[in-house]
């Protein structure tokens, strides 16, 4: 089943798009005039209990991604702000260094995956280079 993101406003979010500053953090929402699934199309499973499972573990699944969409949001108005800062006082626009740091804390932690992870970070917060 294919979703739209949209955000708080209902202004779509296009993949690699930044939200809004200080906007609501963007949920998945259904298509419009889509009746519920069955519970064996929703889970992948016939089985009642393991059924359950599944949709218990994905509501916590849903609650760790809020948590992840507002933190991303955070980190990144936060990054913005320190470039702000830095530039408005004859600084650089970037401190290769701390980036460096950044991107060897992620991989260290989560492997190669760690590292794009990273780098989609300082995208966010610092623009592309």
């Amino acid at each position: 089943m294919m979703t739209d993101v949209m955000e708080q406003s209902g202004s779509p979010i296009r993949p690699g798009q930044p939200a809004k500053q200080g906007a609501e953090p963007a949920v998945a929402t259904p298509p419009a005039g889509t009746d519920a699934e069955p519970a064996e199309q929703q889970t992948g499973t016939p089985e009642p209990s393991a059924s359950a499972r599944i949709v218990q573990i994905r509501e916590r699944i849903d609650e760790i991604d809020h948590a992840l969409i507002t933190l991303w949001q955070e980190r990144a108005a936060l990054s913005q702000e320190v470039g702000v800062t830095r530039m408005a006082s004859g600084g650089t626009r970037l401190v290769l260094s701390r980036e460096r740091e950044i991107l060897e804390r992620f991989r260290v932690a989560l492997g190669a995956d760690g590292t794009q992870l990273a780098l989609l970070l300082l995208r966010a917060g610092r623009g592309p280079l």
